[in-house]
């Protein structure tokens, strides 16, 4: 996928964030953003492409972090209204979750509150990683809440923030650091109604299962102590799936 999606980010999308950033921070060098990037760009892959997006905004936004989340905020658009759109509609945020990414732990707060906003849009799984490195408990308690939100795209974060094994991402082993806090996360998507959120919780399971299978053992018998609704059973057998492959055939 990353081989189809590296050339979305060329010119179309260089102008349409240049525009975009211009119309609420009219100084803004559009041109010289959108050079720096098409300069950049020539033979870069996917992230090295996410890279010289975010280069160049540290080269035409100001250099005050808080200053450039501000900007930002006032381009995301409208929130997402179903599960779909998150990975069709919100391509073009991407770079800006990749700055948050590079740059989130400058301002906890600014941060954690601002990828609540990109993930309604778009996805902050990526730009809360460093968050979780540098204040797991803080982070993880707020994603406990998030677990609880009304947006779908905030609880489904909820969980797949603290992967172990998140795709395009450094491993992590935060969820281990702050294992109650986690488990209570997972605990309270494992009968979400939505299949989006079912699926990373069971991605959940399935990374904890392949480098912590007593943790995800131990979740697996809480949740066993209760009533199994459908979607988590949907969820078990998801999150075992790399499991049932090692067991041998009569198992």
């Amino acid at each position: 996928m990353a081989n189809k999606l590296k050339d979305y980010y060329g010119r179309d999308t260089a102008e349409l964030l240049a525009n975009k950033i211009q119309s609420v921070y009219p100084i803004f060098d559009a041109d010289g953003f959108i050079k720096l990037v098409l300069d950049g760009i020539q033979d870069k892959e996917f992230l090295a492409r996410q890279d010289v997006y975010v280069n160049a905004f540290e080269k035409y936004l100001p250099n005050n972090y808080q200053e450039n989340i501000s900007i930002f905020t006032k381009i995301l658009g409208k929130e997402l209204q179903t599960e779909t759109g998150m990975f069709t509609h919100g391509w073009w945020l991407w770079p800006i979750g990749r700055y948050v990414e590079r740059h989130g732990t400058k301002d906890w707060s600014a941060s954690i509150g601002f990828i609540y906003e990109l993930t309604k849009r778009f996805t902050g799984e990526y730009a809360i990683r460093p968050l979780l490195e540098l204040k797991p408990k803080e982070t993880f308690e707020v994603m406990l809440s998030w677990s609880k939100d009304k947006s779908v795209h905030v609880r489904r974060l909820a969980s797949e923030g603290g992967r172990i094994n998140l795709p395009w991402s450094k491993k992590s082993t935060a969820c281990i650091k702050e294992f109650t806090i986690y488990k209570s996360i997972l605990k309270n998507l494992k009968s979400d109604p939505s299949k989006f959120v079912q699926k990373s919780v069971g991605n959940n399971l399935n990374d904890l299962y392949k480098s912590y299978p007593e943790k995800a053992r131990e979740i697996l018998d809480d949740w066993e102590s209760e009533p199994i609704t459908k979607e988590t059973k949907w969820i078990i057998t998801h999150g075992m799936r790399s499991l049932k492959k090692t067991l041998p055939a009569d198992k």
